[in-house]
């Protein structure tokens, strides 16, 4: 009896692992569409033209190797490749990474990409000189920024936060809190900092530097 009933716990515990699995599968899959979806048209959706903090504070960032995290069209990395930059963005959609080579090349200039879920991605140590993300939200992501970076290196972020909800529906989950970036890089030299509210939409920007 005792080792039918641990014959059924096994089971049990097995089922519920691939149940688990196949829903984490399930959610990665339709945000994959999801964002093929959106991308699957000649407009750019967020525009070709880069974040203005990033064009405002370009020459702050060392030369070298660029990581473009949720890259999407292009309009950031492909800016930084025009600049002398080696750039390698990584995006779960295809079709966006698709339409950023396609912006690449009109600015004859070349970019790597990669199809990633970045909800399962593990940055490798001490590799980049600068680490890109704008509006996309990953906290556990943020945390390995700075390992990941070259010492000297710097993070570009730039995302919506908590004052964006008085201006749109959105997640609050995906909001930063007040001075959220500041406490996450606290470990790093803050270059530049700011909170923007137009009255339409807020964000926080940061630039900072692995030691």
């Amino acid at each position: 009896m005792k080792s039918f009933r641990n014959h059924k716990r096994i089971a049990l515990f097995t089922a519920l692992l691939i149940l688990g699995f196949s829903t984490t599968v399930f959610a990665h899959s339709r945000d994959k569409d999801r964002w093929d979806n959106k991308y699957d048209t000649e407009v750019y959706l967020f525009g070709e033209n880069p974040i203005p903090f990033l064009v405002k504070n370009v020459h702050l960032l060392p030369k070298g190797k660029v990581l473009d995290l949720a890259m999407g069209e292009g309009r950031n990395g492909v800016y930084l490749a025009t600049q002398g930059f080696d750039v390698i963005g990584l995006d779960i959609s295809a079709t966006g990474l698709k339409k950023a080579h396609k912006l690449a090349e009109r600015n004859n200039v070349t970019i790597e990409t990669q199809v990633v879920d970045l909800e399962s991605f593990t940055l490798a140590p001490n590799t980049y000189d600068v680490i890109l993300c704008t509006y996309y939200m990953q906290r556990d992501l943020f945390k390995q920024f700075q390992s990941a970076l070259k010492p000297g290196g710097m993070i570009v972020v730039e995302t919506y936060n908590i004052d964006y909800l008085k201006y749109a529906r959105f997640s609050r989950k995906w909001a930063l809190d007040t001075n959220e970036l500041l406490d996450i890089f606290k470990g790093m030299r803050v270059i530049r900092y700011q909170d923007y509210d137009n009255g339409k939409e807020a964000y926080s920007s940061i630039i900072a530097q692995k030691p």
